[in-house]
């Protein structure tokens, strides 16, 4: 007992938000956790495994350096990059808890995921932070053939024919694979063979595959979507901000929606966590927006 008595416990804070909501138990699940230095990368690895969402993330503020730095993991012990709802609920978290992550930064606003730098853009929605990330414009580095797909998701060749679009991997931080299926249906039919899908990622250098289809521009909502990524682990994610943006900018390239203008993005419908991203084309980039709500939060101990 005397033993267990002078082994003190580290405790950090953890918590969970719901994340492209603004409505608790809606929208992504993210568990986060602040840390005053960084961790060693099997600490990472537990504790996002022990949470056991499609990512967790860690969060610091670097005084040396006057920025709030992320680190994200999935519990297959991937780490993610880019701005996707991993960064976003991070810094709702930051603005909601009051935390001054901005005071060494003079005008632009931005953070850093690993060693990438995102600049942000926050305003306020219904008493909530609404945090803008800017992403890279989009670009297509590649094209997977309609039969690999169809096989990989359980559809037909036809299912696929929206507009003549091609099946492109497009990237802005990171290389997803945009997948477009002609109907409504046709998107709740589709189902993740994980050995095929990792299969082809792997062979054509994608991530993740985002199922897509378009409804009128003019409409709220721009298109409704579906995300399977089995080679870091997800197997279908109610939101993600990384796709989200090259699929912006890809159907900007191809004429179908205008810069400078709002979309909306409607995806994690068929997993129960419906999850609204916004996304804005512009010149030098591609804004990905949307906010959160915290559900929980805690001690963990290591």
């Amino acid at each position: 007992m005397a033993q267990l008595k002078a082994k003190k416990m580290k405790q950090l804070d953890y918590y969970v938000l719901d994340v492209f909501t603004d409505s608790r138990y809606k929208g992504n699940q993210l568990s986060v956790v602040y840390i005053d230095h960084e961790l060693d990368l099997e600490q990472y690895h537990n504790i996002s495994r022990e949470f056991g969402y499609s990512e967790t993330s860690f969060v610091y503020y670097a005084e040396e350096e006057g920025v709030f730095k992320v680190r994200s993991f999935t519990p297959a012990k991937f780490e993610v990059t880019g701005a996707g709802h991993n960064l976003l609920g991070a810094v709702c978290l930051a603005l909601l808890k009051k935390w001054d992550i901005f005071k060494k930064q003079d005008g632009a606003q931005w953070v850093k995921i690993e060693d990438l730098k995102i600049p942000l853009k926050i305003t306020e929605e219904n008493g909530l932070p609404y945090v803008g990330m800017k992403q890279r414009p989009a670009r297509v580095i590649g094209k997977v053939p309609t039969e690999i797909i169809a096989e990989a998701t359980g559809l037909e060749i036809g299912d696929f024919e929206l507009n003549g679009w091609a099946i492109n991997i497009v990237q802005t931080e990171v290389a997803h694979l945009m997948v477009p299926v002609k109907s409504l249906s046709a998107l709740k039919n589709a189902i993740s063979n994980k050995a095929l899908l990792k299969k082809a990622s792997e062979q054509f250098g994608f991530e993740g595959c985002y199922l897509f289809t378009t409804n009128d521009p003019a409409s709220e909502i721009l298109a409704e979507s579906r995300f399977f990524n089995p080679s870091v682990g997800i197997d279908e994610d109610p939101a993600t901000g990384t796709a989200a943006g090259p699929l912006a900018g890809y159907l900007e390239q191809l004429g179908y929606i205008n810069q400078n203008q709002d979309y909306r993005i409607l995806q994690g419908t068929y997993v129960n966590q419906p999850s609204t991203i916004r996304v804005n084309v512009a010149a030098d980039g591609i804004w990905v927006s949307g906010s959160s709500v915290i559900v929980m939060e805690g001690k963990l101990f290591l």
